[in-house]
């Protein structure tokens, strides 16, 4: 395999997914076969080792995640991917990840649900489930691909994400987007921002692991380096041990919040085309997404003001990206692979400002530009 930088390459979502992770450092990989993710498996298995990485084929994606979560505590960049029943599996120890504050990068290639579904047809069903799929509350960055390039630059800013925030990032693709070839040019390393972890600055003695702070981020020390600390999935106080203390239950939760929340301008990300002027608006994401590239530009030639807010993150919803276009203009067209996943969100955003319609196909085929341009000219 081609690995030169600065020279087309023709690579599928899924390549590209594995290139990203390997540009931001990842030396870490656990996970399952399953279509339509099993591409990222196949390809990590063979590069990672020849960068000094490690590649093991668990028994289950559940064991995966642990796994990914163990070698990030010992201070590796991790990574796991899956698609449908495996993404299910994941989800107790994704609330693991969440609450010890263990930065990974879960990759999630959608395909037709509920379980065993349409495995080899696109789906966009998992949206909600990846931000609510594990339980009780909490925060979760979630982004969205729809190119192959996208697949490499999201792959570099999940793994920054979570470095950030000491979180684990999930990065939804779809069967179409995965299994996609395009022509794309790698950057050289350095190029592109490449996060590291903060790490303790204090004697091993003094060091506090779950100490709150003005980003709400703790530093995070590596197993094995002599700063000893306890992890758990109870809610802990800031040693890491369990507490029943409410004075110690509230800060902590309230900190895995804010930790997000009062960074959501670095965190949200949209893509816009045509929308200066645009009296219709499409918003939509990943394959849907490319389709909607071209319906506006159709829609343009024949006099429609059209327009698309592509949403690169998903969760926390970019309400404040979303919004001001809601007062701007005249209709909303929400095209999605689901039954309405985001279209509740941009609904619950909405309150009235105009008028959203939405546009389902969940048969496992592509979303045609056509599709869209049809209802275009209906609204």
């Amino acid at each position: 395999m081609n690995t030169e930088t600065g020279q087309p390459r023709l690579l599928q979502g899924n390549e590209a997914v594995v290139e990203g992770a390997l540009y931001a450092g990842c030396r870490f990989f656990a996970g399952y076969p399953i279509t339509p993710a099993t591409e990222i498996s196949e390809a990590m298995a063979y590069r990672l080792p020849a960068v000094g990485g490690t590649f093991i084929q668990m028994e289950d994606e559940i064991a995966s995640m642990g796994a990914i979560i163990g070698a990030s505590l010992a201070g590796v960049k991790a990574m796991t991917a899956t698609s449908g029943p495996g993404f299910s599996l994941i989800q107790e120890n994704l609330g693991f990840g969440v609450m010890a504050e263990v930065p990974c990068v879960v990759v999630n290639v959608m395909r037709g649900g509920p379980s065993t579904g349409l495995p080899t047809h696109v789906s966009q069903g998992d949206v909600q489930q990846a931000r609510w799929g594990t339980h009780g509350d909490h925060p979760i960055i979630v982004l969205a691909a729809s190119t192959t390039r996208e697949c490499f630059d999201l792959t570099v800013r999940a793994f920054n994400l979570a470095e950030k925030f000491r979180t684990p990032v999930i990065l939804l693709t779809d069967e179409v987007v995965a299994h996609t070839r395009e022509k794309i040019v790698l950057p050289p390393p350095g190029e592109l921002e490449v996060a590291e972890r903060q790490e303790p600055t204090v004697p091993p003695d003094w060091y506090i692991p779950y100490a709150d702070t003005a980003s709400g981020v703790p530093p995070m020390a590596v197993f094995g380096d002599g700063y000893r600390y306890h992890v758990t999935g109870l809610v802990h106080d800031v040693r890491g041990f369990p507490t029943e203390r409410p004075d110690e239950i509230v800060p902590f939760l309230n900190r895995l919040f804010r930790k997000i929340n009062q960074h959501f301008q670095e965190i949200m990300m949209v893509k816009e085309e045509l929308t200066e002027d645009a009296a219709v608006l499409v918003i939509a994401y990943g394959s849907v997404a490319r389709s909607a590239k071209r319906a506006v530009r159709e829609a343009r030639e024949r006099g429609i003001k059209a327009g698309l807010l592509q949403l690169v993150t998903l969760w926390p919803f970019p309400r404040q990206l979303v919004e001001p276009y809601l007062m701007q203009v005249k209709a909303v067209l929400v095209p999605e692979l689901n039954m309405g996943q985001i279209s509740r969100e941009v609904k619950r955003v909405n309150q009235g400002l105009t008028r959203v319609e939405t546009l389902n196909r969940i048969d496992g085929k592509l979303m045609t530009p056509g599709e869209i341009v049809e209802r275009l000219v209906k609204l």
